[in-house]
């Protein structure tokens, strides 16, 4: 399995917009920037097609050093989620459509 790179969606962007890749990386950053500020202010960040963007909070727990065994108190902290929408779950299930053999196109000569 392959893993897309913040450089990797840079790149893509670049290709996709003919922009530079400075240009490119710059609008990936403030994309970035805006759904983490968004995040922290806790507001919910909806993207139509794609999913949305929310934290969910964890409530203090005790927890154990796994190296000790010695109690350790985690204290209780937001964390983000993403809910996927409907619509990406059915985008990267779906089954691509085979494509054509060549002879499907072949035109054969009337007699």
């Amino acid at each position: 399995m392959q893993t897309m790179t913040k450089a990797d969606l840079i790149e893509e962007v670049s290709r996709v917009v003919e922009m530079t890749r400075k240009e490119s990386e710059v609008i990936v950053e403030a994309i970035f920037d805006s759904v983490v500020r968004a995040l922290r202010g806790k507001e919910k960040i909806e993207i139509r097609g794609f999913g949305s963007f929310r934290t969910r909070q964890r409530q203090a727990r005790i927890g154990r050093n796994p190296k000790s065994g010695a109690r350790v108190e985690v204290p209780a902290k937001r964390i983000p989620y993403f809910k996927p929408s409907k619509e990406l779950k059915d985008l990267v299930n779906r089954v691509p459509e085979p494509e054509p053999a060549a002879a499907d196109h072949a035109q054969v000569p009337s007699s």
